[in-house]
């Protein structure tokens, strides 16, 4: 019972769990003015990650390094948090062709908590380095923490043993609570994102779950770019793994060099189906493998590509 108090004095301290008093009332508005009141919080949390913009750029610089020394960014959470890294992670191959190794989601109760929730599985520590250490987790690595609250146990434990394994660590939150002050002190990067009480008082999925996706996206596309991933603002590292990613495929080299569609089919067959090698050979008037040595030479940058 002691520990339920503890709890309940923890809980006290966090932000999103006090009463919004702009919503006390939500229960008796028609349905549009409960639209109307949740939009008008979610309205306040673009200047939440605004003001978190220089840490979001160091966080995603030090995501960049990583990949490009060879090691993988890993995402670990509960619950909501850890299904935001867990889609971050999974939504990066398609996008900008990285290999399913290099950016893990680990979500506590494994993947099954993805469509179910399971009481209880924040709570364990141990579980936490079990997941880490099955990927066997080292110093090139990077592990980014993903809580509201900032107190969850899984997330914390998995931040403590990528410390004591020496990978790059950043930890996302909402709440400012008090931790371990050894481990907070360790930590490479903190990134805090305040978005006071949630509309629906606890209920974390909300403006707390918004800003965190909005986080990674920013981390993990500002990475992106970093390593040459886009040319212009253009998704040219796309691997087109449905009919949609083809049509965009075309549709990039289309746009670009105004040709028809069968050229651009035609060129997307001599690339191996790489859009950029496809951009780098029509733009430089080359075959794929002078493609690929002149990509290299520039460290996979198209714009950084020399005209002679």
């Amino acid at each position: 019972m002691a520990d339920q108090y503890d709890l309940i004095k923890q809980l006290a301290q966090l932000d999103t769990e006090r009463v919004n008093p702009d919503t006390v009332e939500i229960d008796r508005l028609e349905p549009v003015e409960i639209v109307r009141k949740i939009n008008s919080e979610d309205r306040k949390i673009a200047g939440v990650v605004a003001a978190a913009d220089q840490q979001l750029a160091r966080a995603a610089e030090m995501f960049a390094d990583t990949l490009r020394a060879g090691g993988r960014v890993f995402y670990i959470g509960a619950g909501t948090s850890g299904r935001l890294g867990v889609l971050d992670a999974a939504e990066c191959p398609p996008t900008f062709g990285t290999e399913p190794s290099q950016i893990v989601g680990v979500i506590s109760g494994g993947y099954d908590t993805l469509v179910l929730s399971r009481e209880g599985v924040e709570d364990n520590r141990e579980a936490a380095i079990t997941d880490l250490s099955g990927h066997d987790l080292g110093s090139t690595d990077m592990v980014i923490g993903i809580a509201a609250s900032k107190r969850t146990p899984y997330t914390l434990a998995g931040l403590d043993y990528a410390v004591t394994i020496g990978a790059k660590t950043v930890f996302i939150y909402c709440n400012d609570l008090e931790i371990d002050p050894e481990l907070e002190a360790k930590i490479d990067l903190h990134i805090p994102l305040p978005v006071g009480p949630e509309a629906i008082t606890g209920s974390t999925r909300m403006k707390s779950g918004t800003v965190q996706k909005l986080a990674l996206n920013t981390i993990s596309t500002t990475a992106m770019i970093l390593l040459g991933k886009t040319y212009g603002n253009l998704m040219i590292d796309l691997k087109a793994t449905s009919e949609k990613l083809v049509a965009r495929s075309q549709k990039i080299l289309i746009d670009l060099f105004q040709m028809p569609i069968e050229q651009a089919n035609e060129l997307l067959e001599q690339s191996g189906g790489s859009v950029k090698l496809a951009v780098v050979m029509q733009k430089f008037g080359c075959d794929r493998t002078e493609a690929e040595i002149r990509l290299a030479k520039a460290n996979g940058f198209i714009s950084r590509i020399p005209n002679s």
